[in-house]
């Protein structure tokens, strides 16, 4: 195939995998929609770098850059550094870039003439925050909902907010933050940068399909990667026959259980082959000969689907899925795909639709997601901390319906897909 017809044949397939994106260019007269990020910290490889960064900076879309169409107008971080490697960005950049620094999360909103921006990012990841005994991190996500919260009481009007990653460690919280919302009539969104990262191979569960039992690989930290792995595995079951109808049970088990677990057939060896397959980072031999403390999550969804996560740092370095269907007798996998630091372009697609989400006020997929891995997660500390016991609760029965998309990139993740 000549150079000329295979640039023409990629460039098509790029044009026709984003023809169904939502379109976020502003009308020419139109002045840009008002934001503010309250943040943890805003220092190098921070989550508040890498999406209100691109906020400021832009990045690349369909291999152009895309400026977003907002202005940042102020900004709140809870934690700063003077010097060293973890030295706060925000200041510098805030003379550059004409937002300001504001001491007080109702000061980043407007102060006391009230709310005056369109969309509210709240970034509560990274810094120096303790661990309760669980392991789980106390950021503060629903202290600063609240504080949120009460400005938008004050004005009597309110704006989108999107919660990076999981709306709080404590279900209770989660559960408050997404009944506020509901009730005052806000849009919220939240999660992972995994359901709408790239895809290798560009494979989804099909529409209605019937699952049988779902495998991901994955590695970290329980708190930081478990929720990323939860939101890997939801994001392709929610599409299931039947839609989401929560979960019945999760438990976590650590250590030689795992092994012990794998070799009872506890979970599909089969389908943790086929997601292991997929991985680009695994190392040779045997996992159990790499892996000093591995832990998995059992879940069993009141559909009865069962699905497993398995971490196994030191042996893998991403994260894969592999599901079998009933219709299938070959197992389905694919790889999620996290380009590395700096750039971390995975940041890109997720705020794509946070820009959407401010753009029309509702968020492009359902907020009960997260809730749901957020609750899911919690409760897998605590059967941690419990010597692995299955925890049944009916916090954890929270049902969507099905997407009406799958959301996640198609193409390179790289400015140039001719390659």
């Amino acid at each position: 195939m000549t150079p000329t017809r295979r640039t023409a044949i990629q460039s098509a397939a790029a044009l026709a995998a984003t023809a169904a994106l939502p379109r976020l260019a502003p009308a020419a007269d139109a002045k840009p929609k008002r934001i503010a990020s309250i943040n943890s910290v805003y220092r190098k490889f921070s989550h508040a770098y890498h999406i209100a960064g691109r906020f400021l900076f832009g990045y690349t879309k369909d291999e152009r850059h895309h400026q977003p169409p907002f202005h940042l107008a102020r900004m709140y971080n809870d934690q700063s550094t003077a010097s060293g490697p973890q030295r706060d960005l925000s200041r510098d950049l805030a003379r550059k870039k004409g937002f300001t620094i504001e001491k007080t999360i109702a000061d980043a909103l407007g102060g006391k003439a009230g709310l005056d921006v369109d969309g509210v990012l709240l970034i509560c990841e990274h810094g120096d925050y303790k661990r309760n005994k669980l392991g789980q991190i106390l950021y503060p996500r629903y202290e600063f909902f609240e504080q949120i919260v009460e400005v938008f009481k004050a004005s009597k009007k309110t704006a989108p907010v999107f919660v990076d990653k999981h709306l709080s460690y404590d279900h209770v919280k989660a559960r408050k933050m997404y009944d506020t919302a509901k009730a005052m009539g806000f849009g919220l969104m939240a999660g992972s940068s995994l359901p709408v990262t790239w895809r290798k191979p560009e494979w989804d569960l099909e529409i209605g399909a019937k699952v049988e039992e779902a495998v991901v690989c994955f590695y970290s930290d329980m708190d930081i990667y478990g929720f990323h792995a939860l939101e890997t595995l939801q994001c392709v079951l929610e599409r299931r026959k039947g839609g989401e109808t929560g979960v019945k049970s999760v438990a976590t088990l650590k250590g030689d259980a795992v092994w012990k677990a794998w070799d009872a057939g506890k979970w599909s060896k089969e389908l943790a082959e086929a997601a292991l397959r997929r991985s680009a980072s695994r190392d040779y031999g045997n996992p159990r000969d790499h892996v000093e403390n591995p832990f998995a999550f059992l879940v069993e969804y009141r559909d009865g689907t069962r699905a497993t996560l398995i971490n196994l740092t030191g042996y893998v370095a991403d994260l894969t899925i592999a599901v079998k269907t009933t219709d299938d007798p070959k197992p389905q996998a694919t790889q999620f795909v996290l380009p590395a630091p700096p750039g971390a372009r995975f940041f890109d697609p997720l705020t794509w639709y946070i820009e959407d989400f401010f753009t029309k006020g509702k968020p492009p997929y359902s907020v009960e997601r997260t809730l749901l891995t957020t609750t899911v997660l919690d409760f897998a500390h605590r059967s941690a901390a419990d010597g692995g016991k299955p925890i049944s609760d009916d916090a954890m029965k929270i049902a969507y319906p099905q997407p009406n998309d799958n959301f996640f990139f198609r193409g390179s993740a790289s400015d140039d897909c001719d390659c």
